[in-house]
């Protein structure tokens, strides 16, 4: 009985994340606008063929991340993108496919630029010896990936490589940004560096100045980092463009 109970929640729990992911994806993709009133509760529930309850539980999902807004006698109504949260990881993963995902990827590309060399100045000065040990094993395996070990996954590694940057950071607002990256890696991997581009010289400078302890040469490696990999994805699309054009 127990058992049976446990899997009615979670079928109850899917059934109303897969409501929110639909209507999420409708309003992330343009196909319902900024201040469009969303239709009504008896019209949702008979196009998903879900209850009430789910439904409900699914509109309060969206209001949470700041994609509606429900006012009474009015409806529910789709909110301007600037109370969206771009950095819920669900709404990231929600993301994936949507043909105009891209710019919300440039969009973070250009966040990350901002704020990832003050997270190595962080990690070089609070990281503990169990976290950049962690790091230098992370750099060690994506070495190994520049020698020809095919047993080592680039984008797991690179993307482990800079989530622990955040991880070692020690503070409360860097940390979660750890798991945005994790997502965005995961989500968005044609645009994540791959071996070809990467220069591990500049991800071992990171690496060393991290584990040094030297906070001013922490952040110049990662700003050159960041700024190689921004480079390789330019040269990349120029490349493509050119390809298409003959």
């Amino acid at each position: 009985m127990a058992e049976e109970t446990k899997t009615n929640t979670s079928r109850k729990r899917s059934v109303h994340l897969f409501v929110a992911k639909d209507v999420a994806r409708k309003i992330l993709s343009g196909k319902w606008s900024v201040g469009r009133i969303i239709p009504g509760e008896m019209e949702l529930c008979e196009r998903y063929k879900v209850s009430r309850t789910a439904l409900r539980e699914a509109i309060k999902l969206l209001n949470a991340k700041g994609l509606l807004e429900s006012r009474p006698k009015i409806g529910t109504r789709v909110r301007a993108r600037e109370h969206w949260n771009f950095l819920d990881v669900q709404l990231l993963e929600w993301m994936n496919g949507l043909s105009n995902a891209t710019q919300v990827y440039h969009d973070f590309l250009a966040l990350r630029r901002s704020i990832e060399p003050e997270a190595a100045i962080l990690a070089a000065q609070n990281g503990t010896p169990e976290q950049k040990k962690q790091l230098c094993e992370t750099m060690e395996r994506m070495e190994a990936l520049v020698n020809g070990d095919p047993s080592v996954d680039w984008l797991e590694t690179d993307m482990e490589f800079h989530r622990q940057i955040f991880l070692a950071t020690g503070n409360h607002f860097f940390i979660p940004f750890a798991n945005v990256l994790r997502t965005m890696f995961t989500t968005f991997p044609k645009h994540s560096s791959n071996l070809g581009n990467a220069n591990i010289a500049f991800h071992r400078e990171v690496c060393d100045a991290i584990v040094e302890g030297d906070v001013d040469a922490a952040r110049e490696a990662s700003i050159k980092l960041l700024g190689d990999s921004r480079r390789h994805k330019f040269e990349a699309l120029a490349n493509t463009i050119q390809k298409m054009l003959g």
